[in-house]
């Protein structure tokens, strides 16, 4: 069983008992969240698909950590120019662990 919820702009697979990785999210670590934008929602004998959003599917679920992501480098230069720019950046992130998928 699995869905398929839109939050942060992005959309993301989710099934019960597994963590996801979704954009940081004003919440407290041990907070509840609840997704009513559900695209996609299937269990073994079928599949049922929003137009956009499926009106009676939610996914219920706790956060567990509110992090920042691995650095990257954002480097810069123009050729003969002496033109050099060395920049890093984290992306913020908020984990949560599925509980449930309410249909």
């Amino acid at each position: 069983m699995y869905a398929i919820v839109e939050t942060g702009g992005k959309q993301y697979r989710v099934e019960k008992g597994r963590p996801v990785r979704v954009e940081k999210l004003p919440l407290e670590k041990g907070e509840e969240i609840v997704f009513d934008r559900v695209l996609l929602y299937s269990d073994g004998s079928g599949t049922m698909i929003g137009q956009p959003y499926l009106d009676n599917c939610r996914v219920k679920g706790t956060v567990t950590v509110q992090g920042r992501g691995p650095k990257i480098v954002v480097f810069k230069y123009k050729p003969k120019k002496n033109y050099r720019r060395k920049m890093g950046h984290r992306q913020p992130f908020t984990e949560i662990m599925i509980r449930e998928i309410e249909i």
